[in-house]
């Protein structure tokens, strides 16, 4: 079965290995075709696209933005042009945005007694910050045992440092992906169904959904399959890969049927910014 990857994190966002070594463990695990897609930033493209290019990877470059509407509601973009005056203000805003969540989330923190320092939380980015570096820095100061216990502790709804989301809207980021040629797909929607409005969001632009996901179910990959033909949306694979020491279990690539690797490559087929 064919293996692709089209949802990475490097450490240029909250994962833990460069753009280079995320495609080098791609090509190890048997990837042909791989997109880096960092939180609000695509910063690490340049260097992952010149390593897929010497392994003969065909690779997408990507961005994967967050959206206010839901702490989980992310918009990949697939194919853009990194280097577009829209894209690039739209990111600007987004990376803007997080820089003020994390401020606040460590200034509450420190009003609920859990001491915090935010020089030191962003000392631990090397691009976009997020709450993963919070919780990085909870769990190296011995307030937490991984990130995850460190989300669950104080990062989460409810919790003292839990800080709304504050980036662009859902059209804004649509509008600012096609805007660099990108294609816009909705990431692990089986997870945000509570607040799923395709009817709207594909009028605006949206392209596909990652139907293909590592913690989808059976059930959901066939239901949003289902959901992509009814609206007309192609579908993609990815992993949501973050690499070593992230807390996260699932390894770099997606097996795909032969019919549905050749859907995925025509889908992607009209974009420009992306190595063949």
């Amino acid at each position: 079965m064919p293996t692709l990857d089209l949802h990475t994190h490097s450490d240029q966002s909250d994962g833990t290995c460069s753009p280079a070594e995320v495609v080098r463990g791609a090509a190890r695990r048997g990837v042909s075709l791989l997109a880096l897609t960092d939180h609000d930033t695509v910063s690490g493209c340049a260097e992952a696209a010149a390593e897929a290019e010497r392994l003969g990877i065909a690779f997408v470059r990507g961005v994967e933005i967050s959206t206010r509407l839901d702490d989980h509601l992310h918009i990949l973009g697939l194919g853009v042009d990194i280097g577009e005056r829209g894209l690039k203000a739209a990111l600007g805003f987004a990376l803007a945005k997080r820089e003020e969540r994390v401020r606040r989330t460590v200034s509450q923190l420190n009003e609920a007694g859990i001491e915090a320092d935010f020089a030191q939380v962003r000392a631990r980015a090397k691009g976009s910050l997020s709450r993963a570096h919070v919780a990085d820095y909870l769990r190296a100061t011995n307030r937490a045992q991984t990130r995850q216990d460190a989300f669950r502790k104080y990062l989460v709804p409810g919790r003292p440092g839990y800080v709304a989301g504050m980036g662009l809207d859902v059209n804004e980021t649509i509008a600012a992906i096609r805007g660099a040629g990108g294609a816009a797909v909705l990431a692990h929607p089986g997870i945000v169904m509570s607040v799923l409005n395709l009817p709207a969001w594909r009028t605006a632009g949206l392209g596909g959904l990652e139907a293909f996901y590592a913690a989808h179910t059976e059930e959901m990959t066939r239901r949003l399959l289902s959901l992509a033909a009814k609206y007309g949306l192609f579908v993609t694979a990815g992993s949501d890969y973050h690499g070593p020491a992230s807390g996260r279990e699932n390894s770099i690539g997606v097996n795909v049927s032969e019919e549905d690797f050749a859907g995925i490559k025509k889908s992607l087929s009209g974009l420009a910014a992306w190595n063949t």
